[in-house]
């Protein structure tokens, strides 16, 4: 039996095989969950990635800026489970402005859009599928540390920040429903949203030196379990909390 095993996860942000959301959803079935997917804009690539995983996952749309997506949400996934056990929020979107060294001159109608989509979208995320928790169960999303101000990363960092507060602030309030909510924060890895970031190949060049423990910039499994991990009843007691996987850079600073 996996640690999963029984267990029903959401996994949102699966855009190629590339991501960490894929390495999550494909440990979670090998682990014993059944998987239910949303994407966002290229529905059919999303649903070309699902066939990849062990068990082809169903893929239901999801816009975090639709109140109609999030309103809907809860019953569409109840079209496909009886009720959730874990959420996986892997959604984060800057604008090219809001990034990339461009920190002064960018717009706020750019930065409210960074914020909605990958801070906000944490709450909403869970909120909508509170009613599919009923026997409690745990919400996890794919941080970046937000304790230093890194070269490039600019509003992002600052959504970040808001992420890691609002986790906080999730932990209390689903706390009296048996929900326990943490984030992981990973090192930077060769995904498509870094791929979007001006300049990430700063990241690319320091930070396998930097880390104690050695970074791959290509392996999302590490990242994966720790979601996991955190998904399962490994961690009762374990709420409000972000797990760096990072090598260690976290630790050590630059």
């Amino acid at each position: 039996m996996g640690i999963l095993e029984g267990k029903r996860i959401l996994v949102t942000g699966v855009l190629t095989d590339a991501s960490i959301a894929f390495s999550v959803a494909k440990l979670a079935q090998e682990e014993g969950a059944t998987v239910v997917l949303t994407g966002f804009g290229r529905l059919s690539l999303v649903e070309r990635i699902a066939k990849r995983l062990p068990e082809p996952a169903p893929v239901l749309e999801l816009d975090v800026q639709s109140n109609e997506h999030l309103g809907t949400l809860a019953a569409r996934v109840g079209e496909h489970v009886d009720g959730l056990d874990g959420v996986v929020h892997s959604i984060g979107f800057a604008p090219q402005t809001a990034l990339g060294g461009n920190f002064l001159n960018t717009t706020w109608e750019d930065v409210a859009t960074a914020l909605h989509v990958s801070t906000y979208s944490f709450k909403s995320l869970a909120v909508a599928c509170l009613p599919l928790m009923k026997e409690g169960g745990a919400v996890v999303g794919l941080d970046f540390d937000a304790t230093k101000a890194w070269p490039v990363y600019d509003w992002m960092g600052v959504a970040k920040a808001g992420l890691e507060s609002c986790s906080r602030y999730l932990a209390r309030d689903l706390g009296p429903h048996n929900i326990r909510v943490n984030l992981v924060a990973a090192g930077p890895l060769r995904t498509m949203a870094a791929k979007s970031i001006p300049g990430f190949k700063e990241f690319e060049d320091s930070w396998p030196a930097k880390a104690p423990l050695g970074w791959d910039l290509a392996d999302t499994i590490p990242a994966a379990k720790a979601c996991v991990a955190l998904m399962s009843d490994w961690f009762p007691a374990t709420t409000g909390e972000i797990v760096h996987v990072d090598g260690g850079v976290h630790a050590v600073g630059a």
